[in-house]
Parts: C-alpha cells; structure tokens; sequence
C-alpha cells in the first residue's frame, strides 16, 4: 500500500467505513507497463466487466486499445463514459434489443456465440453492415485451471462443427464481414501457460482458416491472465508474455492478436478499507467481525479464498471497559451479515488485532464491489475514493 493511501486510510473516521480506495497512479503506471511489454500488433482491450468505475475506465482510455463489453447496460455505460472508444461486445445471449443497441451505437466487434445469435443479426441489419468474429469452443484441453471457458462442453461460443453453419451464413450476406476467430479458453494463467494456449489457437486458427479458404486477419485470445490472492506480490509476467507473443507472430505477419484482459489489469489499484467492531472466541476459534463484508467485497466468498488484508492500528480507545484483542493467533474475519457465508479470510495468524483498529483488504479492484449482492440486509453502501498524485483527493461519492 502506498504511504499516501495508507495515511488516507488511517484518517478515516467510523462514519466513513467500509470504503474503497482506488490508487489512480498505480493503475496508470500498470496499464503503462502492459501496453509497452505488448507487440505493435497486439490490440488490447479492457473487459469492463472486472470494474466499470468511470474513474477508472477514464485512467485506462489513455493505454488500450479499446473495452469489451458484455451486455446492453455495459455498452450503455462505456458510450457515455469513454465516448468514441471503440467497444466489442462479447458474451453469451444477447438479445435482440441489445444487437440493435450495439448496430446503432456502431460498435467495433460483435462476438458471435451461436447460429441463432447470428440469424437474429442478420434479421436485424437492413442496410447496415457489421465486424464479426465467431467465438468458438476448441478442442483443446486446457488442464487444471482456476475457470474453464471452453475446451469442454460449455455454453460459450460454438461447437467447432457448427462453425461451418456459420461460416456459410456469413459467406452468403456481404453485410457481415468475418474478422477472425475469438477463443477465451480459460482464466488463471500465468505467463507460460497463457503463450502454451495462445500458440494452440494460432494453429488450430490458421489451420481451419486454410482448409476453408478464409482470410484469417484477426484472432482473439480473451483474457484470463492470473492473479494469486494468496501470493499478491506475485503479478502476471507481462514481459515474458509479450516477448512470446512476438515469436508467436514471427511467421503471421498480417494477423492482429486481440487480448480483453480484465481482472490482472485493476485488481491491485484497489482497496477495502473498514474497522474491527468486534473480536469474539467461539468453541476454540476466534473471530473478528468487521463493519460491511462479502455484500460489499464478494470475491473471497465467489472464489473460496483469503482475501490478503493489512491491519492499521488505530490506538485511540477511550471506552470504560477492556479492549477486546487477538494476539499472535489464527483470526478469521467475518462481515455483519446474518450467514456463517459472510468470510473474508479464514484462520489467519495475526499478530495484534483490536476493536477499533482499520483493515485494508488489497487486490479490490476487479471483480469486488461489482459482483457483491448490496441489498442484502440493506447496510450502508461504502464510499468511494479515487486518489491521484497525492495528496489530491477527488472525494467521496455514491
């Protein structure tokens, strides 16, 4: 953490906890990094569905290439946030109102799931013409992971032998041009095991582009860059993942790589900041409860793990009575909710823990406050801070 987030996360009051504190500079400098260990002919998109946060969204238009989208209400947002970047819209069941949302807002990619999908664009386009690629679910294995999209029965993208129905589709109406093929096989990959994936599509990409006789000029790898909650000073190599993305394009010269990374790219700009309003023993085992919890910062809960967390002491306690602590022992931290569920790390040695005292959970910023159920038991929404060249502070708000 920061020193500046950090003395701004031990300034704040109760009345202003849980919060979430986004360190804009830190996600400018990631995103930099990213997009200069990128080839030239590497695009890079943003799936806004890991955070969608406009402040955000405005730092990363600076250094991608564009957003990918997944429904008509994130296509809504990203035009009136990020007016004119380009969008592709991606994911499974799109219907009607939102294929002639995406024909009339013009967006650069529609990534087609299914034959029905592509009938009902048709039946939609008129005079207009669209950009398309035709996501498909290869045959190719891709082992232990920590999200299997494909390479297995699934509902993404097409069985490899309804490609050709499509295909056909396509080759008969000139108002939809084929671009390539997108395959976002899978999620939590490092460096080497994402290029192992990446040359398995090339192949398998050019090889059915060669048989049919199709102009290959784009292909899409989606995201699923790795992020360890448990090691989060462990960050995906993007270095080495664009060295060999260059040796993989070495022999396609006039091919496009499309990457939508979301969660590596805004994970670690984020924090979750709340106090201790608890501390409690319970048939052997001790337990913090903590103001908010997994209704605002679903992720431990979603994923099955502790979510890595820095303990700020707050040493002001001016109540009659013995402040409850833990000392050097196993804590798990629990949210107010009224489930046995509401964890955000489980047994985790501490060496001082008290009432009163701040938590700030690191790794927040995907996937946290966008996926969490707020309305459940209807606590206090957390407020929002965007820090940028500190001591600036654009305050908070929602």
């Amino acid at each position: 953490m920061r020193p500046q987030l950090l003395r701004h996360a031990a300034g704040l009051g109760a009345e202003d906890c849980p919060a979430y504190l986004y360190d804009l500079q830190d996600l400018r400098e990631h995103a930099a990094a990213i997009r200069a260990a990128l080839p030239g002919s590497v695009q890079l998109f943003y799936a806004a569905k890991a955070n969608s946060d406009p402040r955000l969204l405005g730092v990363l238009r600076d250094h991608v290439d564009g957003f990918e989208v997944a429904s008509g209400g994130e296509l809504h947002h990203l035009q009136s946030t990020c007016p004119g970047a380009p969008i592709a819209f991606g994911g499974p069941g799109k219907t009607p109102a939102e294929l002639e949302q995406a024909l009339r807002g013009g967006v650069d990619r529609l990534h087609i799931e299914s034959e029905q999908e592509l009938h009902l664009l048709t039946g939609l386009l008129g005079e207009r013409s669209v950009d398309v690629l035709l996501r498909v679910n290869l045959p190719i294995a891709v082992g232990p992971v920590a999200l299997a999209m494909g390479g297995q029965p699934s509902p993404f993208g097409l069985d490899p032998q309804r490609l050709d129905r499509c295909l056909a589709l396509v080759t008969d109406d000139p108002r939809v041009r084929l671009r390539g093929i997108h395959a976002h096989l899978a999620s939590g990959l490092g460096a080497t095991a994402h290029l192992d994936l990446a040359g398995r599509v090339l192949t398998w990409a050019t090889a059915w582009a060669d048989q049919r006789g199709v102009e290959l000029t784009e292909v899409n790898l989606g995201g699923g860059m790795g992020v360890d909650y448990g090691r989060p000073d462990r960050r995906f190599d993007w270095a080495a993942f664009g060295t060999g993305l260059r040796r993989l394009l070495e022999g396609h010269p006039d091919l496009t790589l499309r990457i939508e990374p979301g969660r590596s790219v805004t994970v670690y700009c984020g924090w979750y900041v709340t106090e201790v309003l608890d501390i409690k023993r319970s048939h052997g085992r001790v337990f913090a409860v903590l103001r908010g919890g997994t209704h605002h910062l679903r992720t431990p809960a979603a994923k099955q793990h502790n979510q890595p967390f820095t303990v700020i002491p707050v040493d002001t306690w001016d109540r009659s009575w013995k402040r409850p602590e833990a000392r050097d022992e196993a804590v798990t931290l629990v949210g107010q909710l009224c489930t046995p569920k509401d964890v955000l790390a489980r047994g985790v040695q501490v060496g001082r823990l008290r009432v009163g005292d701040k938590v700030a959970f690191s790794l927040a910023g995907a996937y946290a406050w966008n996926i969490s159920h707020h309305e459940f038991l209807m606590h206090p929404a957390p407020r929002f801070h965007h820090l940028d060249h500190a001591p600036a502070l654009a305050g908070p708000h929602r």
